[in-house]
């Protein structure tokens, strides 16, 4: 017998873009451009590379739970210095939780975070709308009821704190935030982050600050983060800085690495100790050898800089062929391009058969409203993961048939 949570479980966006695009061939010779999913096509670093491949007496052997001793103090190293979280708030032994990528750990803190009613009312899990599919499946299976709030480009594309009803609050058990924003690239500031966290700490949930593009910006200085805002809010109800606050951050997009699968999140000593006891009985920890070579890559920023120049240089491509078309921006963070097109699956559809470019509907990254209305239907997000040469050729077809479509509906 499954589970019946599973049915609800059944339209991830990238399964509905290969149904639409089904038995659509491109009429383009060209190679076709991926753009569709934020999978980050740069190679990593050499030397993570080289650290995996002269591996080669640790295979037999299983990986700790927990991470390896060097592993957690490197993710710490690079929270004190992204943030400015000081020793005494963050304990690489007791406060970091090494986990096989993002998605694992913010599937697994939703098991964490949320106690199923048993009856009366179902406890609430807040995320943005649009939203990453992997919040929505963690709260159902999790056994609560997701509430999506909206983004409008008014409100910076984050969700209205000041808008939320006190009684859903008081209802909620964990709440989704990502920033820089997937997939509108904006950044949600100290004050904003400082609210959030005082609205989890007054209504008693857990804040999940899903931090993976944060190492992507391309502003004069890095956007805040939620550890900023528990150091500058002090210790919280249980006693401890990070109380009520997890923090997920991934070498996939800083190290273009997702293939690693090597993430961690932060949080407080009570929260990643019971974090480890349920991966206890599930998690498949990273090998050695990747956790040896990200910890080396969490130690070195060289990289990352490098990297947000590679992005920053794509886009310069897109403010020449979009600006002031599609409602485009030069976001301050992330690696997409968010564009009101009029009709993201017929956008979709002619970019695929005209020029063998593949992007991702917005309304497939939106839950609809109660009377069925989608606002992220007009959107197409574009994940401008290929190199120079490849963003250059795919941005310069795409502008073209955009402005086919938009003369035709004229």
């Amino acid at each position: 017998m499954l589970n019946a949570r599973l049915d609800r479980l059944n339209d991830y966006p990238f399964q509905r873009l290969a149904d639409l695009l089904k038995g659509i061939e491109p009429r383009n010779n060209a190679k076709p451009i991926l753009l569709h999913v934020g999978e980050p096509q740069h190679q990593p670093p050499a030397f993570a590379l080289d650290t995996i491949a002269a591996d080669r007496t640790r295979w037999n052997l299983y990986p700790p739970v927990v991470g390896t001793p060097g592993l957690r103090e490197a993710c710490a190293g690079y929270l004190r210095r992204r943030y400015g979280a000081p020793a005494s708030a963050l304990d690489p032994h007791t406060q970091i939780a090494p986990v096989a990528g993002s998605r694992e750990g913010l599937f697994m803190v939703a098991l964490l975070a949320v106690s199923p009613a048993e009856s009366g009312p179902k406890p609430v899990a807040l995320m943005p709308n649009p939203f990453y599919q992997v919040y929505f499946g963690a709260a159902v299976m999790a056994g609560a009821e997701p509430v999506f709030l909206p983004t409008r480009a008014a409100g910076n594309w984050l969700p209205d704190l000041d808008a939320i009803d006190p009684a859903l609050l008081d209802r909620a058990q964990i709440f989704y935030l990502c920033s820089p924003a997937n997939p509108q690239g904006t950044c949600a500031d100290l004050a904003y982050w400082k609210k959030a966290l005082t609205l989890a700490r007054r209504h008693d949930f857990m804040l999940v600050a899903d931090e993976c593009y944060a190492d992507l910006y391309y502003t004069a200085t890095p956007p805040a983060g939620a550890i900023e805002a528990a150091i500058a809010l002090g210790a919280g109800p249980h006693g401890h800085v990070l109380d009520n606050l997890i923090v997920s951050h991934t070498v996939s997009k800083r190290s273009s690495a997702p293939g690693m699968r090597s993430a961690f999140v932060a949080g407080s000593p009570q929260a990643i100790g019971a974090l480890n006891r349920l991966r206890a009985y599930q998690a498949a920890s990273m090998p050695l050898a990747v956790m040896d070579a990200s910890a080396q890559l969490w130690s070195d920023d060289d990289h990352a800089t490098e990297t947000r120049a590679h992005y920053a240089a794509k886009y310069d491509i897109a403010d020449r062929l979009f600006a002031g078309r599609y409602g485009y921006y030069r976001p301050a963070g992330g690696f997409y391009l968010w564009l009101d097109v009029g009709d993201g699956e017929r956008a979709t559809r002619a970019l695929w058969q005209e020029a063998g470019i593949k992007v991702l509907p917005g309304g497939y990254l939106t839950k609809p409203a109660a009377d069925g209305s989608n606002f992220g239907a007009p959107f197409i997000r574009v994940a401008l993961v290929q190199d120079l040469d490849a963003t250059e050729v795919a941005l310069t077809r795409m502008s073209q048939v955009l402005a086919r479509l938009g003369a035709e509906a004229a």
